[in-house]
């Protein structure tokens, strides 16, 4: 392979990992809005969060003298995703369901409002500095002429592709073939039909989002062994990132989230490479405005109907 060939699958290979992480995170926007019509713009601070707890599993475990890194990572995943759950559902009872009957508008701002105060506490708590992450799982494989450029594939890599592919495949068989999954897409469809027909809605509410919120916390934890480093704003961007990924792929599209984004974490990789790292935010959101004009809906959104 040429060296120009190389370059590109290098930044195919880092697209796509920096695309799977939003994807996870761009999946609980889009259930909540499917099902209540509303945005939680208080989803990155979960993220935030299951960051900072990973660190905090991570290091008891190491004091505690475990070393099997397999055993470290689920562990770790496993307390992050309990505990971003139980935010999640606090979200969902605090600052959602007592304004559930207002206006939109008055549900954005108690989330922004949640978003703030998350951040703060976690700053107050945990300092507003930078903190590095131990990592666990270092190496990979090198492809390419040893005189040359080569391609690098690192083993966080593939394990964040995985554990994205693993955790997509169980939502998608929950939502298609468990119980509270089909509850779930019947309160996507009509959601005072649903009521009506004797669903729990608020249950199926509040379970959306705590799957949003577990999904969040396993980018946060795969975030911070990639990068090493943590800090309390790096939800802001990275919500932000996965907001935009969510229109882009089709708010309200599970499968939309999904491709939004890889295709912003493609865009981003390639605006890097080839043009500068300062445009690369530029050229994402630049995408979204492009994919709106000519598709409103996103790439895999539907148009929505309105029922008389």
């Amino acid at each position: 392979m040429s060296e120009t060939s190389l370059v590109l699958l290098q930044q195919v290979i880092n697209g796509l990992t920096l695309g799977s992480i939003y994807a996870l995170i761009a999946i609980g926007y889009t259930m909540v809005y499917g099902i209540i019509g509303m945005i939680n713009f208080a989803h990155g601070e979960v993220y935030m969060i299951g960051a900072y707890v990973g660190l905090l599993v991570i290091t008891a475990l190491g004091l505690l003298g475990i070393t099997s890194v397999p055993v470290i990572l689920l562990l770790t995943l496993a307390v992050c995703i309990l505990v971003t759950s139980v935010f999640g559902w606090t979200l969902e009872r605090v600052a959602y369901r007592p304004l559930r009957g207002n206006p939109r508008l008055v549900a954005l701002i108690s989330a922004i409002g949640m978003s703030i105060f998350l951040q703060n506490y976690v700053q107050i708590g945990q300092g507003a500095r930078d903190v590095a992450m131990q990592p666990l799982v270092s190496g990979g494989w090198r492809f390419g002429p040893a005189n040359g450029f080569q391609v690098y594939l690192s083993y966080m890599q593939v394990l964040i592709a995985v554990t994205t592919v693993l955790f997509m495949t169980l939502l998608t068989l929950f939502i298609a073939r468990s119980r509270m999954g089909r509850a779930c897409r019947a309160c996507a469809q009509d959601l005072d039909m649903a009521n009506l027909l004797g669903i729990d809605t608020d249950r199926v509410i509040s379970l959306t989002f705590v799957l949003g919120a577990g999904l969040a916390a396993v980018a946060g934890v795969l975030v911070g062994l990639y990068y090493g480093l943590i800090n309390p704003f790096i939800g802001f961007i990275a919500g932000i990132k996965a907001f935009t990924a969510a229109v882009l792929g089709g708010i309200g599209s599970i499968p939309g989230a999904m491709l939004g984004g890889l295709v912003l974490g493609l865009a981003e990789s390639f605006t890097s490479a080839y043009l500068s790292t300062e445009y690369k935010d530029v050229v994402a959101f630049l995408l979204l405005v492009f994919v709106l004009l000519f598709r409103p809906t996103g790439l895999l959104g539907k148009p929505d109907v309105e029922k008389v």
